[in-house]
Order: structure tokens, then sequence, then C-alpha cells
């Protein structure tokens, strides 16, 4: 089931996103791209004597998960269940390089923005390092002269779409905040599930977003109960052999 929803919409990529085929902004210099890539780390409950690969970069134990969206705000790809101190370069080569990850590869001619911490190779687009490149270091009304400067800038901006869906399905689901002490392997079901069912939000528009509503309360699942019992709904889905 996870794979059905957790997939491009087009395996062939040949349409351009209407993102960027409307902007005027990143219109025609970005017609390649399929979406951005990123690094994202959940709390996970981990028994003590299993704990020290897990910490993160912010002290707790976490997974490293990485993932890849849309311009819809839609997962289109996610590995899930890797330690917190798994570098996001070790991640990403077993992902792309290991066929059982089933990774959508771009086509010839498009490829996914990732950020500097990713390596530059056929198929993903980073940011020219040693420049400016996210959104805060550059002021509202600055006038950038220097086109590697104005790269980095549009880079940046179009990549944000992987951290507000990173965002808009961590604020929908709060069990991503606070895991409750299941086994690993459940937890990971935890994390697809949500994903998966973020994914069916979008796809039918129903409350996904303070965009396209105003309550965060009234959605198709019903209140916070309904949301996890649609979840677990899905994690027993999920689960079976």
């Amino acid at each position: 089931m996870a794979r059905d929803i957790i997939q491009p919409a087009d395996h062939t990529f040949r349409d351009v996103p209407e993102h960027i085929q409307h902007s005027d902004r990143y219109w025609p210099h970005f017609k390649g791209c399929i979406g951005a890539i990123d690094g994202v780390h959940v709390p996970v409950v981990i028994d003590v004597k299993d704990q020290l690969p897990y910490y993160g970069r912010k002290g707790i134990t976490t997974t490293n998960c990485m993932c890849a969206c849309d311009f819809d705000m839609k997962f289109t790809f996610a590995c899930v269940g890797w330690e917190g101190s798994a570098h996001d370069t070790r991640i990403f080569y077993s992902c792309v390089n290991n066929e059982s990850y089933n990774f959508p590869n771009a086509p010839a001619g498009k490829y996914y923005l990732v950020d500097s911490g990713y390596p530059m190779r056929k198929g993903f687009l980073a940011p020219y390092k040693g420049e400016r490149y996210h959104i805060g270091e550059f002021q509202p009304s600055e006038v950038l002269h220097r086109p590697e400067e104005m790269f980095n800038y549009l880079h940046s901006s179009l990549r944000s779409v992987i951290e507000r869906t990173f965002g808009v399905w961590k604020n929908k689901w709060r069990i991503l905040r606070h895991m409750p002490p299941f086994k690993m392997h459940t937890q990971n079901l935890v994390i697809v599930a949500t994903m998966v069912l973020h994914n069916l939000v979008r796809t039918h528009e129903i409350n996904n977003d303070a965009e396209c509503s105003g309550s965060t309360e009234a959605t198709s699942f019903g209140s916070e109960t309904g949301h996890y019992d649609a979840m677990a709904e899905t994690i027993s889905i999920l689960d079976e052999p």
C-alpha cells in the first residue's frame, strides 16, 4: 500500500510541474526539476543498550529518513529507519544505488533539487558551494548581481518545498513528536503510515494546511481520535505479510 501512494504521480516525469511552468521566477530555468530531496529526523524510543547509534544532532534518539517530494507537497519517496547518527550522504547513496529501495530516478534532462550536503551528480542539482544559500541569508529587498548568488537564491526558494512538506506533515501528526515505546519496526510503520495519510489528505485537498482551510480540527478523519484510528488501520495494512 505504501509504495502505491508514496510514489510520483507520473514515473516518466514528462510534464513540467505547474508550480514551475506558471512561474516567471522559475520558468524556464528550472523546467527540468521534478521535486526536492532532504533528510528529516523523527524522535524514536530505543532500548538503552541500543541507543548510541540513534543519537542525532539534537542529542535525542532519532531515525534519519530520506524523502523526496513533488511541488504538490506530496511524498514521492521515503526511506525510513536509519539511525539518527547516519549521515545524509550515506543514506542517499544507499537509496539511489540499491535497486531494492525503488528510488524513482530522474530520467534524462530531469533532476531533483538537493542541498549542499548531497553530491552533485546526474539527476541531482545542488547549489554553488562557497556562496550564500539559505533564504534567511538574503535580505528581502536585496538586489543580487552575481549569477551564482541569484542561482542559489532561486534554488533555495524552490527547494524549500521539501521543508514545507515536512512542516505540514509533522504538525498534522503529533505522534511524530512523541512516539510511543513501540518496537522499532512498529515505530517505522507509524512514520510511513503518517506519510501515506499525508499524501491522501494532499490528494483530496481535505484541510491539509492553513492555506486550504481556516480550521485544523475538522477533517475527513474527524477528531484527533479519528486521526489515530485512520493511522492504526493504515499501520495494520502496511504490516500485513
